[in-house]
C-alpha cells in the first residue's frame, strides 16, 4: 500500500538524487486542468521519482496562480506522487512574490533589462553578458527574490539563468546561435556566489522552441567548462523541444539534473485535437475531443521520463 511518505521530502532532495544518480527530473509546463493531470499521471507511471511542473506568466495568467496550487495539491494527495509547481521565467520581483505568497515551490526569475545596441537605441533583452553593469542589474533583482524566498520557507528554490536563451515556445523555421550567446563560466560563477541560486539554466546551444530548418544541438564541451567553474549548484536546461535524444543524454550524463520541456507537449496536444476533429467533425463533447488529445501528451512525457531516466 502506499503512503503519504512519497510527499514528505522537498524538491531539493529530488534534485540532490537526480545528481547524485546520474538522472535528471522532468520540467512540463501546463496551462490547463487536463494538461496537468496528463503530465503527472505519465510521470507515475513512466517510473519518476518526482515531476516538476510550471507556468510561464502567460500560462499562469489564464489558468490562475491560485487555481495552480490547488490543482497541483490535490493531484499530489490524489495520486500519493511528488509534483512540484514552478513559475517559469517570471519577470519580476513583484510576480515572482505572488507566485510564492499564492504557494509555488519554486521560481525562475528572468528580469528583462534595456541594454544599448551599436547604434545608441534601448532594446529589452533577457540576456545577460554585454556589460557588467547588466550582469549585476540581474544579480541584484535575483539576490533580492532568494532572500525572499527564504524568508518565507527553505524550501523554496529559486532559479537564475545566464546566457541569451532564444527563440518561444513555438515551431519556428530558423534561430540564429553563436557561442557569444553562451553562459560565460566566469559570469555563472560570479552570479551563483553573489545570488545563493540554488539552480541555474545554462545556454550551451539550446533554444526555447522547435526549429524546423536546422539541427539544433548542444555544445557538451562548453557546459563542462560551466560545471568546472560552479560544482554545486543545480544545473537546468531549458529549451530541450527539438533536441535529439543523444544531446539531451549527452547533457544529463555531463550535469544537468532538470529538463524543461514544452513546445513538443503544445504540439501533440494541438495534433490530438486536430486528429479528433478531423475524424469527427461534428464533435462537441470536450472530454471526447480533449481526452485524446491528452494521452498524446501524455506519450511525450513518458518517453521523456525514460529518457532521463536512461531506461
Amino acid at each position: 500500500m502506499e503512503t503519504k511518505e512519497n510527499n514528505s521530502k522537498n524538491l531539493n532532495y529530488y534534485l540532490q538524487q537526480a545528481r547524485q544518480n546520474a538522472y535528471a527530473l522532468g520540467h512540463f509546463n501546463f496551462s490547463t486542468a487536463d494538461v496537468l493531470r496528463g503530465i503527472v499521471e505519465a510521470s507515475k507511471e513512466a517510473g519518476a521519482p518526482a515531476v516538476m511542473v510550471g507556468t510561464s506568466e502567460g500560462e499562469s495568467d489564464f489558468i490562475g496562480l491560485k487555481e495552480a496550487v490547488a490543482l497541483v495539491k490535490a493531484l499530489r494527495e490524489e495520486l500519493n506522487f511528488p509534483v512540484f509547481l514552478n513559475a517559469d521565467h517570471f519577470k519580476s520581483f513583484d510576480k515572482c512574490k505572488e507566485a510564492i505568497d499564492v504557494g509555488y515551490d519554486s521560481v525562475i526569475i528572468d528580469p528583462v533589462v534595456e541594454i544599448s545596441n551599436a547604434f545608441g537605441n534601448n532594446k529589452s533583452k533577457s540576456h545577460y553578458g554585454a556589460g557588467a553593469s547588466d550582469l549585476m542589474e540581474k544579480v541584484i533583482i535575483t539576490k533580492k527574490i532568494v532572500d525572499y524566498a527564504r524568508s518565507v520557507s527553505p524550501d523554496i528554490l529559486v532559479e537564475g539563468e545566464l546566457g541569451y536563451l532564444k527563440g518561444s515556445s513555438q515551431v519556428q523555421t530558423k534561430i540564429e546561435i553563436t557561442p557569444a550567446d553562451f553562459t560565460k563560466p566566469e559570469e555563472a560563477k560570479e552570479f551563483v556566489e553573489k545570488t545563493g541560486v540554488n539552480q541555474l539554466a545554462v545556454v550551451f546551444g539550446n533554444i526555447h522552441g522547435i526549429v524546423t530548418e536546422q539541427e539544433e544541438r548542444l555544445d557538451i564541451e562548453h557546459f563542462k567548462r560551466i560545471i568546472e567553474a560552479i560544482p554545486r549548484v543545480y544545473f537546468v536546461l531549458h529549451g530541450a523541444s527539438g533536441l535529439s535524444d543523444d544531446n539531451v543524454s549527452a547533457a544529463i550524463k555531463a550535469g544537468i539534473t532538470n529538463v524543461h520541456f514544452n513546445t513538443e507537449l503544445r504540439v501533440a496536444y494541438k495534433e490530438g485535437m486536430h486528429k479528433v476533429f478531423h475524424d469527427k467533425p461534428s464533435e462537441t463533447t470536450p472530454y471526447k475531443y480533449l481526452g485524446p488529445a491528452v494521452e498524446e501528451v501524455k506519450k511525450v512525457v513518458s518517453q521523456k521520463i525514460k529518457l532521463f531516466m536512461s531506461r
